[in-house]
């Protein structure tokens, strides 16, 4: 006759025979990196030179709205400014994203999936809408 030792059958729960056997429920695994969510976010920063065009489209690519401030580069060489937003602009309509000028000292850029509305100018001839 085996006889189990006293430590353990003191530690043991007794089970109701009743109770019935719960099956082993799967854990989830935890999410790729590349299947999670990406979250967007909306970035001021100043662009201060053409090497910053980089970084820019970079954060573009990763799904980022950019509001760029051009006055310091525009204080430099306003030919780079040119430049710079041409670029730009070409950059936005291949990957499909939105570009726009936001008063006279900055741009914004919107990647794909995101628009940037805008108002259409009423025609010179048709009335202006009123509430009324």
């Amino acid at each position: 006759m085996d006889e189990k030792p006293a430590e353990a059958a003191s530690n043991a729960t007794p089970q109701p025979e009743s109770a019935p056997a719960q099956a082993a429920q799967p854990t989830p695994e935890p999410a790729k990196p590349e299947e999670q969510a990406t979250k967007t976010y909306l970035k001021a920063m100043p662009l201060r030179d053409l090497a910053d065009l980089e970084k820019i489209k970079e954060d573009v690519r990763n799904g980022n709205i950019l509001i760029l401030k051009i006055t310091a580069l525009a204080n430099k060489n306003i030919v780079d400014v040119s430049q710079a937003v041409n670029e730009l602009y070409s950059f936005t309509e291949e990957i499909g994203g939105d570009i726009a000028r936001l008063g006279e000292e900055r741009i914004v850029i919107c990647p794909p999936k995101i628009g940037i509305w805008r108002e259409k100018a009423p025609a010179k001839n048709e009335p202006l809408p009123t509430a009324a």
